[in-house]
């Protein structure tokens, strides 16, 4: 078998596993509407999200490659977004945000997933982070696996989805100077992530060298500049949710949070640590360049 008859095939397969999911969301999402029609759609969505997460995750045992997680983060907001502008459409929100906001956030997901797929090789290739997880955890990598690597994010995301949710389903404020500044923030933020992805496949394909690392374009300004993009989308996102009713509820600005706490505690360190083991001069790029936020590099 060619390897891109091997890769085809696995996005098949991966394919097939996101379908599963997305039908038992629906499914849960029916039942719980018909059962409660009065419940909190919240607890609706999260209710969905953590079945549709399970069949992913039986997916990822059953193949014994935890990676059929990886494009989730980017593919629920893609199914999510458009399901709540036409649920709200009645409800009295704003439909210029609302359409707004949830034409930027597929955008974004588009973007991210597209970049996801033509980097991903197969089913032969595993996260690195996975791996080194399976090495640590041992006998519990799965019961680790379903809690760590699937829901953990999944809880991420619904966070930072959260102020979508009363942008699209609850009335607000009219459009207005804050719409302006969350949409310059979420379309800088989706800017940076594929110029970013973008200038490091290209380094990669074409001019990598071993031991070396990637300064030139945007990574000569930040060391993370993907990662970067990736919190303007959500702080855009909850800018939007703040912009159509205000500071309150207080868990608005949870997934915000919630994202930079882990690029900053636990996404950075840990490819940090990788790249000074791996390359010979991150030491010095370390010095030289901004950890996260873009500015001038040091000469």
């Amino acid at each position: 078998m060619t390897p891109s008859r091997s890769r085809s095939q696995a996005l098949v397969t991966v394919s097939v596993a996101y379908v599963a999911a997305l039908a038992i969301a629906i499914a849960v999402i029916y039942a719980l509407a018909r059962s409660h029609p009065d419940g909190s759609l919240i607890v609706r969505l999260a209710l969905a999200d953590v079945a549709a997460t399970t069949v992913i995750f039986a997916f990822s045992y059953h193949y014994k490659n935890s990676s059929f997680y990886d494009a989730y983060w980017s593919v629920i907001p893609l199914v999510l977004a458009p399901y709540l502008v036409w649920l709200g459409w009645d409800s009295g929100a704003d439909h210029g945000r609302a359409l707004l906001a949830a034409a930027l956030v597929v955008s974004w997901g588009v973007g991210l997933t597209h970049n996801w797929a033509r980097g991903w090789t197969g089913l032969d290739h595993e996260d690195w982070r996975y791996v080194r997880i399976r090495e640590l955890s041992g006998k519990l990598y799965w019961p680790v696996s379903y809690l760590g690597i699937h829901m953990f994010p999944t809880v991420q995301v619904l966070l930072g989805c959260v102020p979508l949710i009363w942008v699209t389903t609850e009335p607000g404020a009219p459009l207005g100077w804050l719409d302006a500044l969350a949409c310059l923030v979420m379309v800088t933020g989706i800017a940076f992530e594929r110029v970013a992805d973008n200038q490091l496949r290209d380094y990669v394909l074409h001019r990598k060298k071993p031991g070396e690392t990637m300064t030139e374009g945007l990574w000569a300004w930040s060391r993370h500049p993907n990662y970067f993009g990736e919190l303007c989308v959500w702080w855009g996102l909850y800018l939007f949710g703040v912009a159509a009713i205000g500071l309150r509820p207080w868990y608005l600005i949870s997934g915000a949070v919630a994202m930079s706490l882990m690029f900053h505690f636990v996404s950075i360190p840990l490819i940090e640590k990788r790249m000074v083991e791996r390359r010979r001069d991150y030491v010095q790029v370390q010095d030289r360049i901004s950890r996260l936020v873009p500015w001038l590099p040091k000469r």
